[in-house]
């Protein structure tokens, strides 16, 4: 029977005695237990819990339900160090009713195995009157089969499901599962959260520093800035900081040692963005900067190529997007934008980076200023419609290529008329299958070079109605 490792946040011993002539004695001792500061902080009540009152708040949906009596299975989706797992654990406790048992696994190292035995000590504590909440995180690692072992468990009441996890559930989590589920989305945290925390951090004696280390303004608000709304983040970078000003010469000397700037930037190091190569971020990201170039915004489109480029994205990414973009947004209303964004991409192929960064910033910045037309790609679409509506319609003969003797006798070719040797090589034949009719599938916009185009077009399409309807019939 699988048993819950999870440190106790419920419990905690009494803070060790600090030690005479050091100002960071207290905090050493404190680091001696072992628990990283992130975990030692973890809220141990819900009115600790630092943001998220769209979900705790009094009155907010996930306090009202505890406060009612029942506690469903939940998924618990947001960000790494959003408080996912802490909120788990403080529901179960808080949740009225029979008393619970906690259960944490993490589907990164657990197997059906290991939920098998979970669900077999379930069924039994249950007849006990025990109910057993089963905390899974990092659920979206379970696959297909994995999932499905969990419902009937869920289905009939033996757990109480909480999953946690940084992925989008309607992807990763399966249908059935889902629907037994209530989902609470957690956010980021707010640097204004970060600093609250920070600061609980500096003054908690039992679990912190408890005063012994002040900390300038500026320095907790770079580290709220870095951490990216990220908690855990946060108060790790907090404990680095206090361990390089450990490391001063006169950190004895003084009584209250203080966190400066560039204390803190020494901890902070270089920013980590919050990105993944294959799942919802990077496409959040890659959303953006389409949208972005979309809307002839060339700082934002410039931003999220940053974005995608800084978090070690393949380039080549980039620009096959753009490529698809000049095609399908910029289109005839600049002719040029298709080549460039090609020349963009095999360059970015022969260069790699970091010297690839030029030419996708060139791109992103043409492809942006462009004038926008998506013409042609509607036409394609009302042209599939007609295909759907209309079937194989057959090919005008003087269509037909007459490869033998035998299709030429058919009349396969006959009355083609070589468009070059006409007038302005204009030939007003219609070429569309006789079953075809409506609207004209491509209808050119008024927006950069497209504007020639329709009006050429325009004035071809009159002359072809004229010519045609001039024809003895």
């Amino acid at each position: 029977m699988p048993r819950d490792d999870t440190p106790d946040l419920f419990a905690h011993d009494a803070p060790a005695p600090r030690a005479a002539g050091s100002a960071l004695a207290g905090a050493s001792a404190l680091s001696r237990a072992g628990a990283p500061l992130a975990e030692r902080m973890r809220p141990r009540a819900l009115d600790e819990i630092a943001g998220q009152p769209h979900l705790v708040a009094p009155g907010a949906p996930l306090r009202a339900l505890i406060g009612a009596g029942t506690l469903p299975s939940l998924l618990l989706w947001g960000p790494p160090g959003c408080g996912k797992t802490t909120l788990a654990r403080l529901v179960a406790q808080a949740a009225p009713g029979r008393a619970a048992r906690f259960v944490a696994l993490s589907a990164v190292t657990a197997g059906v195995k290991e939920v098998r035995e979970v669900i077999a000590e379930a069924e039994r504590t249950r007849r006990g009157g025990e109910r057993t909440v089963l905390f899974l995180d990092e659920i979206h690692r379970f696959n297909r089969a994995q999932q499905d072992a969990l419902l009937p468990h869920v289905e009939s009441g033996v757990i109480t499901l909480i999953g946690a996890t940084t992925e989008n559930p309607s992807f990763e989590v399966v249908g059935p599962l889902l629907s037994r589920c209530r989902v609470f989305t957690l956010r980021s945290l707010a640097a204004s959260d970060l600093l609250a925390l920070l600061e609980r951090a500096l003054a908690d004696a039992e679990r912190g520093y408890g005063g012994t280390v002040a900390a300038n303004a500026d320095a907790l608000a770079a580290i709220a800035d870095a951490a990216d709304g990220d908690a855990r983040r946060a108060l790790g970078m907090l404990e680095t900081s206090v361990a390089f000003l450990r490391t001063r010469t006169d950190a004895e000397a003084v009584t209250t040692p203080t966190l400066t700037l560039d204390v803190a930037k020494r901890a902070i190091g270089e920013r980590t963005l919050l990105h993944d190569r294959d799942r919802e971020e990077h496409y959040n990201v890659a959303s953006a900067f389409i949208k972005s170039l979309r809307a002839s915004d060339p700082d934002a489109a410039l931003y999220y190529l940053a974005r995608i480029l800084d978090s070690g994205d393949d380039p080549l990414f980039a620009a096959r997007r753009m490529m698809i973009f000049a095609s399908e947004d910029v289109s005839n209303a600049d002719p040029h934008a298709l080549p460039l964004a090609v020349a963009c991409f095999q360059a970015v192929d022969r260069l790699g980076m970091p010297e690839a960064r030029i030419p996708l910033a060139q791109c992103a910045a043409y492809l942006a200023c462009a004038p926008k037309s998506n013409a042609s790609y509607l036409a394609l679409g009302r042209a599939s419609e007609a295909v759907a509506k209309f079937g194989s319609a057959p090919v005008p003969m003087h269509l037909r290529n007459a490869v033998s003797a035998l299709m030429k006798r058919e009349g396969y070719g006959a009355g083609y008329q070589y468009a070059h040797d006409a007038p302005d090589a204009f030939v007003a034949a219609r070429n569309l299958p006789s079953a075809v009719s409506g609207d004209p599938f491509y209808q050119p916009t008024e927006l950069g070079a497209e504007r020639d185009i329709k009006a050429r077009l325009d004035a071809l399409r009159a002359r072809r109605k004229a010519e045609r309807e001039s024809e003895p019939r």
